[in-house]
């Protein structure tokens, strides 16, 4: 049965990479109904996490879960795109293809300037992907040993990949959710640092050369959501308003998110680099919409730029598989710069559009009435002097579908009730809430892109991203009160010279 199981998978990757070479060579409209043109999708069919972001040489590396054969889930690969400045994305061949132990499924990439793996050289150093096996067969004979991790390395910024022979790196000790390896290079204690996802909580590794895995510590289980499994776990320092350095864990889980399904957690504490010790035991959430999931940050960002970037997959497991999109299937986020400030109420994580969203922005329209009419699908709209603790903004078509915005008493609200087809899934048609948790609303920015919107709450403080699918495009945005500012800047596409 084994033997069976192993040579369809390698025909069928085999198989798999031949379309994937002729589709990379085909014409792309990424024009279809729906298709955002300013956040990454696939070429085609399906997408989930964002991979082993990386940045080397001048090109930010976006390697994602990918299922080429279908737009519904399915034996997932690497898919890979790169870009010089997470925007404008270049499409590679697929990058990591399943093997004889089996899917690949999530994880992170680093470049080893050290060359401690072995793997290329000082001169030359590798590229290595950090992933997680998912053995199918395994998983349907119920074992609990299926998910084990694995590495690869690429010489030549990688364009292509080798498997370590070895493999896997890291076995099982016997736990089924076992996955989505994270790692960083720990210049204090010279050693690389793992933070891997174990069911409802986390274990930390630290490794010589990213082949030999010491387990350090656990975290999460007596701490944060546990509605769900966790998943796509990050670590990393920032410092805050005050000068002082600490550490943030991200933690995606599914179920259990603000909206229901799938959300991202954070918690922010020190780290000591074998144990991460949180300064309170609150759940917080990255993003209260209900599609900003399974984001982490890129490494290796030059210290002369500084920033921590981040990139979510802008989707729900509840209906992720139905969307009304069928040539391809998901979408990022935009990219986000985080940062951390020390409140009265605790730390808390911002995220703000990153800067180079600007190179696509045309001349901003600004309206001196409440109403403007909307003549493209992919624009910011920006609400400046907002005063009041109430305000609505509306989003419609002559369709008579609704998309509103709305701040009420200490809320950020999001109704998509009425916002154009809800039909394919009975979890979709909701109002999503978000506390202010005492911010003082004067700004609110609002990016959006066909069949997405993204709500930033004076720049990044609070942030909500839900999907959304009306049948005809919004043709006009009002709002509720007089005495703000109401602006649109279109923004153009990605993707026209394709």
């Amino acid at each position: 049965m084994k033997t069976t199981y192993l040579l369809i998978i390698l025909f069928l990757a085999a198989a798999c990479q031949q379309r994937n070479e002729s589709a990379m060579n085909s014409p792309m409209k990424y024009d279809e109904k729906f298709r955002p043109q300013y956040h990454f999708t696939p070429p085609s069919q399906w997408m989930n996490d964002p991979n082993g972001m990386v940045f080397y040489e001048g090109e930010y590396h976006l390697f994602y879960q990918h299922y080429p054969d279908s737009n519904v889930w399915g034996p997932m690969h690497w898919g890979h795109a790169v870009s010089e400045d997470m925007i404008h994305w270049e499409h590679l061949p697929i990058a990591l293809y399943p093997d004889a132990l089996g899917y690949i499924f999530s994880g992170s990439a680093v470049i080893d300037w050290k060359n401690t793996s072995g793997l290329g050289s000082t001169d030359n150093p590798p590229m290595v992907a950090i992933y997680t096996y998912h053995d199918p067969v395994g998983a349907e004979a119920g074992r609990n040993d299926y998910q084990t991790q694995g590495i690869a390395f690429s010489l030549d910024k990688g364009r292509s990949w080798t498997k370590y022979e070895g493999n896997p790196v890291l076995a099982n000790p016997g736990i089924i959710d076992f996955r989505d390896p994270k790692v960083s290079w720990d210049e204090s204690n010279e050693r690389w640092v793992m933070i891997l996802a174990v069911l409802d909580h986390v274990n930390i590794y630290t490794s010589p050369d990213l082949i030999n895995w010491t387990l350090q510590s656990e975290f999460g289980h007596t701490t944060g959501g546990h509605g769900g499994v966790w998943e796509c776990p990050d670590l990393f320092p920032l410092t805050d308003q005050n000068g002082e350095v600490k550490w943030v864990m991200l933690l995606s889980i599914n179920p259990g998110g603000p909206q229901g399904g799938s959300a991202t957690q954070y918690f922010v504490g020190d780290f000591n680099g074998s144990v991460f010790t949180p300064v309170d035991s609150v759940t917080r959430w990255i993003d209260y919409g209900a599609d900003n999931y399974a984001g982490v940050t890129w490494a290796d960002i030059p210290e002369v730029d500084g920033r921590r970037l981040f990139l979510g997959w802008m989707s729900n497991w509840q209906y992720a598989n139905v969307v009304p999109t069928y040539e391809w299937r998901s979408a990022m986020t935009v990219p986000r710069a985080l940062s951390l400030s020390k409140t009265e109420g605790g730390y808390r994580l911002q995220s703000r559009p990153v800067p180079e969203l600007e190179t696509l922005m045309g001349e901003a329209i600004v309206s001196h009435n409440s109403t403007m009419d909307l003549s493209t699908e992919s624009y910011l709209v920006e609400i400046t002097g907002i005063h009041d603790r109430s305000l609505e903004i509306t989003f419609s078509n002559e369709q008579d579908e609704r998309l509103v915005v709305k701040i009420a008493a200490d809320r950020l609200m999001i109704d998509r009730t009425k916002s154009g087809d809800t039909s394919f899934s009975e979890d979709f048609a909701a109002i999503h809430e978000a506390p202010l948790m005492g911010a003082s609303v004067t700004d609110i920015q609002i990016y959006m892109d066909r069949s997405s919107v993204e709500v930033f709450v004076n720049y990044g403080e609070i942030v909500m991203t839900d999907l959304v699918f009306p049948t005809t495009p919004y043709t006009k945005v009002s709002v509720s009160s007089k005495g703000v500012g109401l602006s649109l800047t279109p923004m153009a596409s990605i993707w026209k010279s394709k």
